[in-house]
């Protein structure tokens, strides 16, 4: 029993004692008042060191006990009763004092258990582990079932030496959007290290003047991604299913320009037209400029930077007219590289995924859900695929050209 359940029962019985004997007389109510709670403390502190004891006695110190007792010939009954008094539900059954019992009479005399040999492993050792090695340098793709079958050995041991011996782990391949060439490797890591050597050099003040811009399909239905229908459950919980849907075919083009602040314009392309030279112009011209000088007139005062990728619109020679005309500088940027791209691992991204699995019922209403969202994303300063440029390059360069994880 525990302390306090000891402490309320003496306590709830003495005082209905005191209520009985002591009904009019506060005296000798506060009296034994006093006495119950010395009476109680005194309980309280009795229960406390039997649960102390109790919990220093190990398995050891009991069959030291058995030794000893047993030696002075007393009988298991005798013992267990006397062990039962100090340990209570933690004393050692019947059955084992009996067998220790019996062994401290034959002469034994440690108290420890003996040791045991136990099965020699043979399906995980050395030779096994390396029948494994060379069969998965053959096909890494096998499952543990099928290395099991030729390597003649159990499942859990092909798994024990894949993991513990071998130190191996089965990961799935990742999607890149190009099979870059060596040569594209090359330009994407000398791209990434003279753009980093200029942050170095000038700071957030390089990162500032630079304005991203693309262009994107909105449709009036995406599907959502898986990752987006994960659910924390209780174990034994059904595991939901995700139905695969198609995007829908009532889409718009938009063009989207952001900078260090937030989204600048997001100019929705007339339906049934498409994004040339003449229309990036069109957009550079007469949505982004006016924009720029509207709520960003000190860009235009330090000189903009533009980060689009290579697409045969942005490097059309009306595109290069307009930009020259205005003096603004054009960064380097390589070919089939989302991922040192602003609108693709950042804004479209936040763009979207809210509506992920909403359907609108016509474009208008879900341009009028992009408009919201593009303040809220504004507000919130939630963007900040410009900031995280300088991260994005290194990576770069670590990877010798290669994707980045997690585009």
């Amino acid at each position: 029993m525990h302390t306090l359940t000891v402490g309320a029962v003496v306590n709830t019985h003495l005082l209905n004692i005191v209520r009985k004997y002591c009904p009019e007389s506060p005296e000798h109510a506060s009296i034994c008042h006093l006495m119950i709670g010395v009476r109680v403390r005194k309980i309280r502190s009795f229960v406390q060191q039997w649960k102390m004891c109790s919990a220093r006695v190990t398995a050891l110190d009991q069959r030291s006990y058995v030794k000893i007792e047993t030696l002075r010939g007393r009988t298991p009954t005798e013992i267990y009763s006397a062990l039962r008094e100090v340990c209570g539900d933690g004393t050692m059954n019947r059955s084992n004092i009996s067998r220790w019992a019996k062994k401290f009479r034959g002469g034994q005399e440690s108290v420890q258990d003996e040791p045991r040999s136990g099965r020699p492993r043979t399906s995980t050792d050395a030779t096994n582990a390396s029948i494994v090695a060379t069969i998965i340098d053959e096909d890494r793709r096998l499952t543990l079932e099928e290395i099991a079958c030729i390597a003649n050995i159990s499942k859990t041991s092909v798994a024990y030496i894949m993991k513990e011996m071998l130190k191996k782990t089965k990961i799935c391949a990742r999607w890149v959007p190009h099979c870059l060439t060596p040569e594209q490797r090359e330009r994407r890591v000398a791209v990434a290290t003279q753009l980093l050597d200029r942050f170095e050099r000038e700071g957030e003040d390089f990162l500032k003047r630079i304005v991203a811009i693309d262009e994107s399909w909105v449709r009036d239905f995406e599907p959502e991604l898986k990752s987006q229908t994960m659910q924390w459950k209780g174990k034994g919980s059904p595991r939901g299913v995700k139905y695969r849907r198609q995007q829908s075919k009532v889409k718009q083009m938009i063009i989207l320009a952001y900078d260090w602040h937030g989204v600048l314009v997001c100019d929705r392309v007339e339906i049934g037209s498409t994004v040339d030279g003449d229309r990036y112009a069109y957009f550079v011209r007469k949505k982004l400029r006016p924009q720029i000088r509207k709520i960003r007139p000190n860009l235009l005062q330090a000189g903009v930077i533009v980060l689009h990728d290579n697409a045969r619109p942005h490097v059309s020679t009306a595109v290069q007219a307009v930009l020259d005309e205005y003096g603004w500088e054009v960064l380097p940027h390589p070919a089939y590289s989302p991922d040192i791209s602003p609108p693709d691992y950042d804004a479209f991204q936040k763009l979207k995924d809210p509506y992920r699995g909403r359907r609108f019922a016509d474009l208008e209403e879900l341009n009028a859900a992009v408009s919201r969202r593009i303040r809220e994303l504004n507000s919130n300063h939630l963007l900040n695929g410009i900031q995280r440029l300088p991260d994005r390059w290194r990576r770069v360069i670590e990877s010798q050209g290669d994707y980045i994880e997690r585009i």
